[in-house]
């Protein structure tokens, strides 16, 4: 374990109740390309190992997609009651629905935006990137300064993937997107509301959310996760008397056991946090 790439601080100048050396020795147990962001909401205490390494986004790029189309809603340029039919030649396997259902059903924008992360809807995210524009989202994300994540291809795209050519993000800066959206500032407080909403509506919940979900206090957990073949990612903010922003990001791991330390490691963040 490379302890030089792990980092701890604390904005309120006191001590802190977590031991973070704990989290570090189990991150660094995991085979692969890992990475972990970790913010305290109200103690400003954070922790993070490898979180500046870019890694292949699978679904978590999803995130930033749906922070774009807000961001075009918000400049007038985008409606949200847009009425899109969708096409046969648009449907793409795997995550979501849209592709199992009629040719030709009519979708709003916010439709799409809402089954792209719910359901992390595949087609409903190609149809965003199309309606859009790859280089307008990706202006989007540098507007709101993110600079190692990017969208470069569209979902389930095999031939740019077996190029190579892969979306990518960060832990740390996927903890600060969250950051932003708890904050009010991400494109506006209006539209941080209403995506983390949408984002507490998540109906994927075996990885954070697994143990706390069995709580009889059950938080509510703002989150997107991401998977392909070895990758397996989570992140987002779980409320309680002390949110906090928990980003775990794994590529070329494995992934059963990189799930369970996301589980069981965000029970004992939350606990912590009641102490």
């Amino acid at each position: 374990m490379d302890r030089r790439r792990a980092s701890f601080s604390t904005e309120n100048g006191g001590g802190t109740r977590m031991d973070y050396r704990r989290i570090e020795e189990r991150l660094g147990e995991i085979p692969g390309n890992v990475s972990f962001y970790y913010r305290n909401l109200v103690t400003g205490e954070n922790f993070s190992y490898r979180s500046g390494e870019r890694l292949m986004a699978a679904s978590v790029i999803k995130l930033y997609v749906m922070a774009a189309a807000f961001a075009e809603i918000a400049g007038g340029r985008l409606d949200p009651e847009q009425l899109i039919a969708t096409k046969k030649a648009d449907f793409v396997p795997s995550c979501g629905a849209v592709a199992y259902l009629h040719e030709g059903l009519q979708v709003t924008v916010m439709d799409l935006v809402t089954l792209m992360i719910i359901f992390s809807d595949n087609t409903a995210t190609n149809i965003l990137i199309d309606l859009i524009g790859m280089d307008e989202i990706n202006k989007e994300i540098r507007s709101m300064g993110f600079k190692d994540t990017w969208l470069r291809r569209k979902m389930f795209d095999a031939e740019k993937s077996r190029l190579g050519i892969q979306n990518l993000i960060t832990a740390g800066e996927t903890g600060v997107f969250f950051q932003k959206l708890y904050e009010g500032t991400l494109v506006d407080a209006a539209s941080s509301r209403r995506m983390l909403a949408i984002l507490k509506d998540q109906q994927l919940n075996g990885k954070i959310p697994f143990y706390l979900k069995a709580l009889s206090e059950e938080p509510d957990i703002a989150h997107k996760t991401g998977e392909d073949t070895g990758i397996t990612h989570d992140a987002g903010i779980v409320y309680g008397k002390e949110p906090f922003i928990v980003c775990f990001c794994g590529n070329e791991t494995d992934t059963p056991r990189f799930e369970r330390l996301m589980a069981e490691g965000s029970l004992e963040l939350y606990q912590d946090t009641l102490r």
